[in-house]
């Protein structure tokens, strides 16, 4: 096996930066007190959290939903303590030439956002870790590694889907997710694999016909875990955990066979905290963007508690530490989520609270054979209108021989829409802003309005480096289709 060693091949920031000009500055300076005290402090470690597609509106829900209506005021969520500014998320789409039957998009996909905060640029939709011109373009991860830092990336989507692929690999498309998988073993930095802790969804993707990743990894010394249970009794600090074939389940759907993405966090915190040189960990809450695009309320808000969790695991961790700093983001905001519908001025929480299981899940029991009334008095946790049940009956009838899974689904999800006046615009993503939170050493760096580049380039600022690109074009290994 030959493996490609990047510690060869990167080079300083400057050659990236002339050709693409991605020196953006935050809107609103912070005040001279805040900032001498942040050049008197000391950061190792480095948390950075990714709630894909949390838009503004999702953080406000979730405020909704915890909030306690005993007392009149709106109880602040986790994150709220902690928002120091917003981000833009637009990507270069627009200005990509992408050949033949390439659609210009001017709102942003996963990969171009996430690359412009791994690696400090703006490139197209799609893109992992390269620029416009697919320059290969070094990932503030593969900095950290250099460094010497231990280093781990948590998802509850596969640990190859577009964010934690760009902070971990190059790629001309987001869709070679083989080829992704195969970049976390082959690119060494300093003789040694990038990344020390992975966990998250992706077995179909490092366990294949035409190569075992997993026993690779093992082979070097790494710990494999599978279940829940494993994954808290490895001992080895490299560890690569895969719990579902593609993306885990949804954190309300998911037994306790699969871990939490607190635990994951918690566990791989464990493994990295005691490297002498300190780490850089990515945490993303993955499925906040799914339940976005399925335009599922109740999906969504459970990941945004999971995700939650995770960010007041990582606040604690900071707390204790005191070298560590927290910075935690959306990459875009996806569905168009609103806090109200249909004209009326009220939200109804308690809709939402009420439901014991996604619509996706209630709607596999039924595709599988369940009864349909017995299903929805089961988990829906809401009392249903014989014409709401009728219409989820209606959906549920075979055509050709099999039950249409995705209409039932949305036959539920309506439901949940018009009981807790949901609303939805699209079934992608929007252009807005997003909130940008922080806390430890240095988080004026983040405060006002920034763009999501800019980001990036703070990120490497605190670990005292210049973001850089480095390397050969790497060959299209050609699409393998997935969910975006």
């Amino acid at each position: 096996m030959k493996y490609k060693n990047l510690g060869k091949k990167l080079l300083p920031a400057a050659a990236a930066a002339s050709l693409l000009f991605t020196g953006f500055a935050t809107t609103n300076a912070p005040d001279v007190e805040a900032k001498q005290k942040d050049k008197d402090e000391e950061i190792k470690n480095i948390i950075f959290m990714v709630g894909d597609g949390m838009g503004p509106s999702y953080n406000t829900m979730l405020r909704y939903v915890n909030d306690d209506p005993s007392t009149k005021k709106m109880e602040p969520t986790v994150f709220d303590p902690y928002m120091v500014g917003a981000q833009k998320t637009y990507s270069w789409d627009p200005y990509y030439d992408g050949g033949k039957g390439d659609t210009k998009e001017n709102i942003p996909d996963s990969a171009a956002t996430a690359t412009s905060m791994a690696s400090g640029i703006k490139t197209y939709n799609g893109a992992i870790g390269v620029t416009l011109e697919h320059e290969r373009v070094k990932t503030v991860l593969e900095e950290a590694k250099e460094q010497g830092k231990a280093t781990g990336v948590v998802a509850t989507s596969q640990i190859n889907h577009a964010t934690p692929a760009a902070f971990g690999s190059h790629d001309k498309s987001r869709h070679n997710y083989n080829a992704i998988a195969d970049d976390y073993y082959d690119e060494l930095i300093n003789g040694e694999h990038k990344i020390d802790v992975m966990l998250g969804g992706g077995t179909s993707y490092f366990l294949r016909e035409d190569r075992n990743l997993v026993e690779e990894f093992k082979q070097d010394g790494y710990s494999y875990v599978d279940t829940t249970e494993q994954m808290l009794q490895a001992e080895n600090e490299q560890l690569l955990g895969l719990f579902a074939p593609k993306g885990m389940a949804k954190a309300i759907d998911r037994d306790k066979e699969s871990p939490s993405l607190n635990q994951m966090t918690e566990t791989a915190l464990e493994k990295l905290k005691d490297d002498k040189d300190g780490f850089f960990l990515m945490v993303e809450g993955s499925q906040i963007d799914w339940a976005g695009h399925d335009n599922d309320v109740v999906a969504a808000m459970s990941e945004m508690r999971d995700f939650a969790k995770s960010f007041k695991t990582a606040i604690e961790f900071a707390k204790n530490d005191e070298n560590t700093i927290v910075v935690t983001t959306a990459d875009h905001s996806t569905g168009g989520l609103s806090i109200g519908s249909g004209g009326e001025y009220n939200f109804n929480p308690e809709v939402v609270n009420a439901a014991k299981r996604t619509p996706d899940y209630m709607a596999k029991q039924i595709a599988e054979g369940k009864d349909v009334e017995s299903v929805l008095n089961k988990y829906s946790g809401i009392d249903l209108s014989e014409k709401e049940i009728s219409s989820v009956k209606k959906a549920a009838q075979p055509k050709e021989g099999s039950i249409d899974v995705t209409a039932v689904d949305n036959a539920i999800e309506n439901i949940y829409d018009v009981h807790s006046k949901t609303g939805w615009t699209t079934g992608g993503h929007t252009g807005v802003d997003v909130n940008l939170y922080a806390y430890g050493p240095k988080t004026s760096e983040f405060s006002g309005l920034n763009e999501n580049s800019q980001t990036g380039k703070t990120l490497f600022e605190l670990l005292n480096a210049t973001n850089g690109q480095h390397g050969d074009d790497k060959d299209d290994k050609g699409k393998e289709d997935d969910e975006d």
